[in-house]
């Protein structure tokens, strides 16, 4: 390895694997998740240690961006500090989180703000969440900060809202490995407020500020995905949770719509139908395309892809499953997934066909959890 060279990012895999509860006793991850810059992230994670402080646990701040600004200043005076590790780089003296001084101290919890941070060269990892890995790692509970622009899947997109581009990120497995996930939420109109007083920027960047980044309608957006990932993650802990009680019927807490999609060239108005309910409800929208052991012929497969891309571009989720058995398939993707309601086609009603097409539904509902089974009429396809 060349001299000065950071080691590389371990994968996801290899973070998982060495943070696993079955591998060893860690830390829990508490992320306060904010929308934009200014919304009380920092101020939130210091109250809350404050609050454990209080309470007898031993907490100390491991790094805080304070800014300046006076509330969160004054919140860092009540936590023990430790001293940031002081680095030369290119003639220039830069200070990082001090990891190694941080594991000898060993507090109980340590308050990490700004977990997309990229490190100096220097250090013993290149990005902060590497270090918060190692803190977690050692036993130790870690409480850090991260805006929804820097979770690397969500990168484009605030990019095509914003027309910012986004340089520091973390990756999405950082977010699953969070034990508790709290948005700190503000109105797009207090936040500009906030804006405006000179509480977030100085007063002479407040003017651009104002028409770039933190105009009205990119706060909305950005809000909005910040609700969805905190939802996401709500879920996941729901879902875990019923998993350890091995709890098998479904809590209908979330809305899921799966609509089952084949090669019929009428499944397109199945479809339209399926989304139009969707987005009624506010339901998150599965197509399921079950893919049996016969191949299938060149018209029929050209027409499933028209489906397949039509229902993406309804805004649904594909999922491409296989099984000897449609009702069987679709009844362990439906336990799977937690849906809550499920859409079949009704086409061929006619004579033999009527018949399995009955029975599949009856095979369905015989297999399947609870769920709610919509049929939905279409014109034959003779």
């Amino acid at each position: 390895m060349l001299k000065n060279q950071p080691p590389p990012l371990k994968t996801p895999e290899q973070w998982l694997a060495k943070v696993a509860p079955e591998a060893r006793h860690e830390g829990n991850l508490k992320l306060f998740l904010g929308y934009a810059p200014g919304v009380g992230k920092t101020y939130s994670m210091l109250a809350e240690g404050i609050r454990r402080h209080s309470r007898g646990e031993d907490v100390v701040i491991a790094v805080v961006q304070t800014h300046d600004r006076k509330g969160v200043v004054e919140l860092a005076a009540n936590l023990e500090t430790i001293p940031l590790k002081k680095l030369e780089y290119k003639g220039t003296i830069f200070e990082e989180m001090d990891l190694e001084a941080i594991l000898a101290r060993h507090p109980q919890v340590a308050l990490v703000d700004e977990l997309a941070h990229t490190n100096i060269e220097g250090v013993r990892h290149q990005k902060r969440y590497e270090d918060v890995m190692a803190l977690l790692a050692a036993n130790i509970d870690v409480i850090s900060t991260v805006n929804i622009q820097h979770i690397e899947s969500i990168k484009p997109l605030v990019h095509s809202i914003t027309g910012i581009e986004v340089r520091e990120s973390i990756p999405d497995w950082v977010m699953e490995r969070a034990n508790e996930v709290v948005m700190v939420d503000l109105t797009p109109e207090a936040l500009q407020n906030r804006m405006q007083r000179g509480d977030i920027y100085p007063m002479e960047r407040v003017p651009r500020a104002l028409t770039n980044f933190f105009r009205r309608g990119n706060l909305i957006a950005l809000r909005e995905l910040a609700l969805r990932q905190v939802a996401e993650s709500v879920d996941r802990t729901l879902e875990s949770y019923m998993e350890q009680k091995d709890i098998t019927q479904n809590w209908a807490v979330r809305e899921r719509i799966a609509v089952c999609i084949s090669a019929n060239r009428k499944a397109q108005q199945l479809m339209a139908r399926a989304a139009r309910m969707a987005h009624a409800i506010n339901a998150d929208f599965y197509a399921v395309h079950v893919e049996a052991d016969e191949a299938l012929d060149d018209w029929a497969l050209k027409t499933l892809q028209a489906n397949i891309r039509f229902a993406r571009d309804l805004g649904a989720e594909i999922f491409r499953i296989r099984g000897a058995s449609v009702a069987e398939a679709v009844a362990e993707f439906v336990r799977e997934k937690r849906v809550t309601h499920v859409i079949f086609g009704r086409s061929a009603v006619q004579g033999w066909r009527k018949y399995l097409y009955t029975s599949a539904v009856h095979r369905f509902l015989r297999d399947a959890p609870p769920v709610d089974v919509h049929i939905v009429t279409q014109e034959n396809d003779e």
